[in-house]
């Protein structure tokens, strides 16, 4: 693998396109390919995809490896240059998904690129290039990741892509840096609850007399709420006894590569709520 710094690199020499026109990633010996999970909104009896978030898999010999493992291994060097990768890849390969009418949310992380002026120059070289892949700002959403930044940096980005049209999700509330105080800085539209934190407040016999106060206090604050990992059936009901506005997790759909047929049935929440009905838990992806 590469481990040698070079600011010079640009990601589009290293994405290519397989016999379908699926775009993919080259780093090192890695061949990286984007996913997608479906996002869903609670509509009466049932719950309809409304966006997708774009996740990475690292192929190997032709074998998915473990995302984080891979995330992890690279050098500190070489990370703004392979976010910026699956960022590309993510809004390349969103067309391929069939579906009109979803949202887009992708991750970034405000440590990664701290420098106010290159941080800012991504952002208007993303946007400036959107249509190019048959995308709008406003179907973007942004996801803040949990780890430490320097506030102003992170008003100065947000602002930038709010006067673009893209909108602010706070990333794993409940855990390191998503919290209060990081939601009354940004004023995020969208809060994803953290699925780790979320399953272990399940785990007590009153988690929605715990979990709905929040979620009022989030909406209070302009905010709408999505629960990540949402793995059980006793997940969904606690989430959607809360009041949730969106929901995401393996009890509900895996991520499927790009160009993979999207399923956009409605899902019966009775039959959600099951006890039975239960997913076996994989490796997360980033």
């Amino acid at each position: 693998m590469n481990t040698r710094p070079d600011r010079r690199r640009d990601v589009g020499d290293a994405i290519f396109a397989d016999e379908v026109g699926i775009e993919y990633g080259i780093y090192g010996e890695f061949r990286l390919r984007s996913a997608y999970q479906p996002i869903f909104a609670p509509r009466g009896r049932f719950l309809e995809p409304v966006a997708v978030e774009g996740l990475i898999e690292p192929y190997l010999d032709g074998q998915p490896g473990a995302p984080q493992a891979f995330f992890d291994g690279i050098p500190a060097a070489d990370r703004l240059y392979v976010e910026a990768m699956c960022r590309v890849l993510h809004l390349r390969n969103f067309r391929n998904i069939g579906v009109d009418g979803l949202d887009l949310f992708f991750n970034y992380n405000p440590l990664i690129n701290d420098h106010p002026g290159r941080a800012l120059a991504e952002i208007r070289l993303m946007t400036r290039h959107l249509a190019d892949f048959d995308l709008h700002p406003g179907m973007l959403v942004c996801e803040i990741t949990e780890q430490a930044a320097d506030d102003a940096l992170l008003l100065r980005l947000v602002r930038e892509m709010r006067r673009d049209g893209i909108r602010i999700a706070i990333d794993d509330f409940g855990t390191g840096h998503s919290t209060e105080e990081r939601v009354g800085l940004l004023k995020p539209d969208i809060v994803k609850i953290d699925g780790a934190w979320f399953s272990q407040l399940c785990r007590h016999a009153a988690a929605e007399k715990f979990f709905r106060p929040l979620v009022s206090t989030l909406h209070e604050r302009g905010a709408k709420v999505l629960v990540e990992g949402i793995e059980q059936a006793v997940h969904l009901r606690v989430a959607l006894e809360g009041g949730v506005d969106l929901l995401q997790g393996f009890h509900l759909a895996r991520p499927k590569l790009a160009g993979t047929i999207f399923n956009e049935n409605p899902l019966a929440i009775d039959a959600l709520l099951e006890p039975e009905s239960k997913v076996v838990q994989l490796h997360q992806r980033r």
